[in-house]
């Protein structure tokens, strides 16, 4: 039986025997229990002549590919969100471009879609400038067709003086979007510069101001995305939301159970895990569909770990993790990130990833993986 050798945390190599067979998914009818979103990764273009700081180039056609195999299995995409490196590789001319094509390609399969709104096209400004930087972004959102999605702004957080101001931009902005959006809390973990949002450090006291918010309009609000990491948190703003307003997990380390629910409700998804999941998730949310929570867990709990794994601090280097397992998957042909970023995660934690993502199934073609694990492997230094 075949081994390969990989290395550890702690230095040296150790003996992992890839798995032979995926498991076995396909794609299916329609979730009706849960709306998911998978947050979708951008594919560079590894020919291009750019540096780390240079605007994103992307290759157009493995990008929408990937969306197409998200849409297959009956996964919503939200696009232009921080998993596709926004505001880390992907400036707002390539999230705008990004916009438009897959708002276009989700109209030609009939795939829901979703698409980030936020300020980035600013380094800074004042809070007139902040609202214009949103209201152009959520024009082209809208004329695209796709539902917005509107993301917490660095710029807000660096010139807000106070909780008054989150409620006088979000205020205006849901007074003026045409239809319902989705709110997106982004902890500090997943960005820094998002510390402090909706006018306090208190946890306690931001989710007050995140809530008088919501209350203030909801039938503007389509339902939130809370991406804190904090499971109890999420809970109790469920339980707080007004009637018809949805709650989506954004949190990569329990989503299984905030997915299931309770006596008292649930969480729909909008994660950045779903991007590798993808089949096996949506495998999960049928069964759910069925009322076997038991059969969702089963097979949703097992993955937990290779989402704390790619995920783990500094959390917002996970888009490397996403990117590194779709290129074992075969989803494209290179390891080449955006802004350079395949190099912010060590060889020990890709080595990791593939075995929990070959102990998972996830690998289409488990010979293929092992072979480019290999490749990475040598590229490395590390014999076999």
């Amino acid at each position: 039986m075949r081994t390969i050798q990989l290395p550890g945390v702690g230095g040296g190599l150790r003996a992992y025997t890839p798995r032979s067979e995926p498991l076995a998914l396909t794609t299916g009818s329609p979730f009706t229990s849960r709306t998911v979103f998978s947050a979708a990764h951008v594919v560079a273009d590894p020919y291009a002549d750019v540096s780390p700081d240079s605007p994103a180039a992307v290759d157009w056609d493995s990008t929408l590919a990937f969306r197409r195999h998200l849409w297959s299995h009956g996964l919503g995409v939200a696009e232009a969100m921080d998993t596709a490196q926004r505001g880390m590789g992907l400036d707002w001319g390539g999230a705008a471009e990004l916009i438009r094509r897959s708002a276009a390609e989700a109209k030609a399969v009939g795939g829901r879609i979703a698409c980030g709104v936020g300020t980035d096209q600013l380094g800074g400004g004042s809070l007139e400038e902040i609202r214009k930087a949103y209201e152009e972004q959520l024009a082209l959102v809208e004329e695209s067709g796709a539902q917005a999605i509107l993301m917490a702004s660095r710029a807000l957080a660096a010139a807000a003086s106070g909780p008054e101001d989150y409620l006088e931009v979000y205020g205006h902005l849901l007074r003026q979007s045409s239809d319902p959006v989705i709110l997106h809390w982004l902890g500090p973990m997943f960005d820094p510069a998002l510390e402090g949002y909706w006018g306090s450090s208190d946890l306690d006291a931001a989710t007050e101001v995140f809530l008088q918010v919501i209350a203030a309009h909801p039938d503007k609000v389509d339902g939130i995305k809370v991406s804190l990491l904090d499971a109890g948190r999420e809970i109790d703003i469920r339980r707080r939301l007004p009637q018809g307003v949805r709650c989506y997990t954004g949190d990569d380390f329990n989503y299984p159970e905030l997915i299931a629910g309770d006596e008292q409700g649930f969480s729909h998804a909008l994660l950045g895990i779903f991007d590798p999941l993808g089949p096996l998730a949506a495998e999960a949310v049928r069964v759910l569909d069925t009322g076997d929570v038991k059969g969702f867990r089963e097979l949703l709990d097992p993955t937990v770990e290779l989402s704390r794994h790619l995920f783990q601090t500094p959390t917002r280097f996970y888009k490397t993790g996403v990117v590194f397992l779709a290129w074992l998957a075969g989803h494209q042909e290179h390891f080449t990130m955006v802004g350079g970023l395949q190099s912010a995660r060590s060889l020990p934690h890709f080595a990791r990833a593939y075995e929990l993502a070959d102990g998972l199934g996830l690998f289409p073609n488990p010979e293929l993986a092992e072979t480019r694990m290999r490749t990475m492997l040598s590229l490395y230094g590390v014999a076999q």
